[in-house]
C-alpha cells in the first residue's frame, strides 16, 4: 500500500489539519499489557535517526510503523510495546523531531520526522528546557513522548513570536488558549 505524507502545513486550513489529525489512526497501546518484557536492541539518536543492533533503520515505512507503538512509561523509560511483548528502546533525546512549524488561526502546528501532524495546546504542551543561550523546545506527543524542535522549527517559532510581541510579552506563544514559555 503506498504512502501519502500530507501536504505542506502552510498549504492547509487549521480546519484540513484538524481533520487530517482525527483521522490519524493508532494502535490501541494503552490497552495492551503484555506478559513479555525484553530489549529492543534499539536506539533513537538525538538527530532522529533510529538504530536497531547498530545499523540505521533507513525505511520511512518501519520508522513509522516502530513510532506508532512507541510509549514512555512515569519514569522516563521509553518501549515499544505490541500485543505480546513489551521491548524497551533507548532515547538519546526525544522520541521524534519538529521539522517544521506554521501559526494557523489560533494555533501552532507541528510536522514531525514521521509525518505526524500535532498542534500545539491542551495535551500537547511545549516545554522549554536548556539554557537562556541554547535554549530546547520540546513538544509533547502522545503516551509521554515528546519532539524536540530542531534549529529551523526553532527558528520559525521565534519569527512567529517576534511577530506576535514575544520582546514584550516574555517570549510566550498561545495555541489553542495555551500559553508557552519560549526561553527556560
Amino acid at each position: 500500500m503506498p504512502y501519502d505524507p500530507p501536504p505542506h502545513l502552510a498549504g492547509l486550513t487549521l480546519a484540513e489539519i484538524a481533520a487530517l489529525v482525527e483521522t490519524r489512526q493508532l494502535p490501541p497501546v494503552e490497552s495492551w499489557s503484555p506478559a513479555k518484557v525484553g530489549e529492543s536492541h534499539m536506539v533513537i539518536a538525538a538527530d532522529g535517526t533510529w538504530f536497531h543492533e547498530g545499523g540505521a533503520i533507513r525505511r520511512e515505512a518501519m520508522v513509522r510503523a516502530f513510532a506508532s507503538l512507541l510509549t514512555r512509561d512515569d519514569a522516563g523509560h521509553h518501549w515499544l510495546v505490541t500485543p505480546v511483548e513489551k521491548l524497551a528502546i533507548e532515547v538519546e533525546d526525544a522520541a521524534f523531531i519538529a521539522t517544521d512549524c506554521v501559526r494557523k488561526d489560533d494555533a501552532l502546528v507541528f510536522r514531525l520526522n514521521t509525518d505526524d501532524l500535532v498542534i500545539a495546546g491542551p495535551g500537547h504542551a511545549l516545554r522549554a528546557a536548556g539554557t537562556a543561550e541554547e535554549p530546547a523546545l520540546y513538544l509533547h506527543v502522545r503516551r509521554g513522548c515528546e519532539a524536540r524542535l530542531n534549529r529551523s522549527t526553532w527558528a520559525q517559532l521565534a519569527e512567529i513570536a517576534l511577530a506576535e510581541g514575544a520582546e514584550d510579552n516574555g517570549w510566550q506563544v498561545t495555541s489553542r488558549g495555551e500559553a508557552f514559555r519560549l526561553l527556560p
